[in-house]
């Protein structure tokens, strides 16, 4: 494969990391090439067992023809843009767990999303709306690796994380995405939502922010693992 060829097919790969899932013709159309261009590149990254396709929901189709196919990155695909663990991180927080329990694990998890948010939550809490602090923590989150985006719902701002570097931690540790859910209502003033994570599988980490004023808000709502809106 060229160089040009490599970068092409990297474009495309970060394209899908952070808006999959996404037609080819969207990417195409995002980097400004064609979209049989676009095809070369997804259908290597299919073959590489780095991306996967599925069909967009049928509400969103026009007319009587085929779906169009959306396509999104695999756990294979993301790793070539870096996970922050390995078999190590995973076997001192199981020996931390056998040795501290529930308690000494938690308390990690707390300690490592202080840290992760900590560097930038004077910014965050200098906006004033809920969807100015949503737009600031995403630009954060994006800072350390989370390619982060926040967009309007009508009813609230949805933070959407596309890339999680701890994912395959978090799917057997599930107290690095409780803590992190419940700093994020911290910061941002407001009650979330959690509604999908990477590391349940999902495509993208999910987090529903009400359109309320920060400091106004009730209990932090729990994650119930269901899909995006």
């Amino acid at each position: 494969m060229h160089q040009h060829d490599g970068k092409t097919r990297r474009a495309v790969a970060r394209l899908l990391l952070e808006q999959g899932p996404v037609t080819a013709a969207a990417v195409a159309e995002e980097l400004g090439i064609s979209p049989t261009a676009v095809r070369r590149h997804i259908d290597a990254l299919l073959a590489d067992g780095e991306a996967l396709t599925r069909d967009a929901p049928r509400q969103t189709q026009r007319g009587r023809g085929r779906p169009a196919k959306l396509f999104l990155l695999t756990d294979a695909g993301r790793a070539r843009f870096g996970h922050a663990y390995d078999d190590l991180a995973v076997a001192a927080i199981r020996f931390l767990a056998q040795t501290g329990g529930e308690e000494a694990v938690r308390a990690f998890a707390q300690s490592r999303v202080d840290a992760l948010v900590d560097r930038h939550r004077s910014a965050i809490v200098a906006q004033v709306t809920p969807a100015e602090r949503a737009k600031a923590l995403a630009a954060a989150l994006t800072r350390e690796g989370y390619a982060s985006s926040a967009r309007n719902v009508g009813v609230g701002e949805q933070l959407c994380q596309h890339h999680c570097p701890v994912a395959h931690v978090a799917a057997e540790f599930p107290q690095l995405c409780e803590t992190e859910t419940e700093t994020f209502a911290n910061l941002l003033g407001t009650h979330v939502q959690r509604l999908a994570t990477i590391a349940r599988g999902h495509a993208v980490c999910t987090t529903h922010i009400p359109n309320v004023q920060p400091g106004t808000a009730g209990k932090l709502i729990p994650d119930d693992g269901g899909e995006p809106a």
